[in-house]
């Protein structure tokens, strides 16, 4: 029993001592280890205590008890006030932090090449009076076929390759034209508006196609449209867009069930004057098609054809983009190469 008293009050004794030297709550943790766990000196004198007579456990025990609750009692004391010494001296260094000490280089950025040329040509034709529209790349049949004079059995459906979706008559757009018919649908002419947009095409991707690719889609609609605005609408377009004070369109003859009579724009070469590699030698670059609104179109967006006409073009941005900066591959816009992006 003596033994176990001398135990008690050595363990006090070096527990106190100890405690006087902490400097941290990582060493007032290492204390409490040290004194109170599994293989702590306090847990051998209770299993020491399980075998003494039931008098000396009756006296022991609650010294053990006492030992036990002093030095939790401590520890909890010590480690409080640490805590709240080392919040001080952070609060105190961070009130002296200078920041201009560390000054990181600022990080560089830019808009993509695609989203400067769509601000670009949104811009030329916000100047020309267009308004720039947005609309589902999920439709349906009705706005992407058949409101567009193309229904189920017309042969033109063919010239499309479409993603259709699991629920019936809805697909991801083929071209941006369906606004053509929401737009009369909620707007009454004169209506002028853009439409640039995704598009999607079940295509093999290669340099100059892919399964996804944007298109701007162009219309104006009011009285006495004739395609004498369309011409001039192209030729002003593309004059703002490739910088030139002067440059030739040539009309050909196509076909279009949306609009007739349907019509190809080409322009001359902006890169050559006898022929190159973006020609193809020919001094022509076919740009987009057009011609006047189909009577039938105007009819499923509510308008009467005898009453209002108008005209609508569509070509795609990547063609366009890639006209612009010469590009000969397609991939590159959308390979995320730093080398090829920092061009712009």
């Amino acid at each position: 029993m003596q033994d176990l008293q001398s135990a008690i009050q050595k363990i006090k004794t070096e527990f106190s001592s100890e405690l006087n030297t902490a400097k941290s709550t990582k060493t007032i943790e290492e204390l409490r280890v040290k004194f109170l766990g599994k293989k702590s000196p306090i847990n051998d004198l209770m299993a020491q205590l399980k075998n003494l007579p039931p008098d000396e456990k009756r006296e022991l025990g609650p010294k053990l008890n006492e030992l036990k609750q002093f030095i939790e009692q401590e520890l909890h004391q010590s480690k409080s006030l640490f805590i709240e010494q080392e919040a001080n001296a952070e609060k105190l260094k961070n009130q002296f932090f200078d920041v201009s000490i560390n000054k990181t280089a600022p990080t560089e950025g830019r808009l993509h090449p695609y989203t400067q040329f769509i601000e670009e040509i949104e811009n030329i034709f916000i100047s020309m009076g267009y308004e720039i529209l947005d609309g589902p790349e999920v439709e349906t049949d009705q706005y992407n076929f058949t409101g567009l004079n193309i229904p189920k059995d017309h042969p033109a459906r063919d010239m499309y390759d479409t993603f259709w979706l699991d629920k019936t008559n809805y697909l991801l757009r083929t071209h941006t034209s369906p606004m053509q018919v929401r737009t009369m649908e909620t707007q009454k002419p004169p209506i002028a508006a853009v439409v640039p947009g995704r598009t999607y095409r079940h295509e093999a991707v290669d340099a100059t196609h892919d399964f996804v690719f944007m298109q701007c889609e162009g219309f104006f609609i009011d009285k006495n449209v004739s395609m004498s605005h369309l011409f001039g609408t192209a030729q002003t377009f593309l004059k703002a867009l490739f910088k030139k004070d002067e440059l030739d369109i040539r009309i050909r003859p196509g076909f279009f069930p949306f609009v007739e009579p349907g019509v190809e724009i080409d322009m001359r070469c902006p890169f050559c004057k006898n022929g190159c590699s973006v020609c193809k030698k020919s001094t022509w670059v076919e740009v987009f098609p057009g011609g006047l609104i189909h009577p039938n179109v105007l009819r499923a967006g509510g308008l009467n054809p005898e009453e209002y006409s108008g005209f609508a073009f569509g070509f795609g941005l990547t063609r366009l983009a890639m006209l612009r900066y010469n590009i000969d591959d397609v991939r590159l816009l959308y390979s995320g190469n730093l080398k090829f992006l920092e061009q712009f």
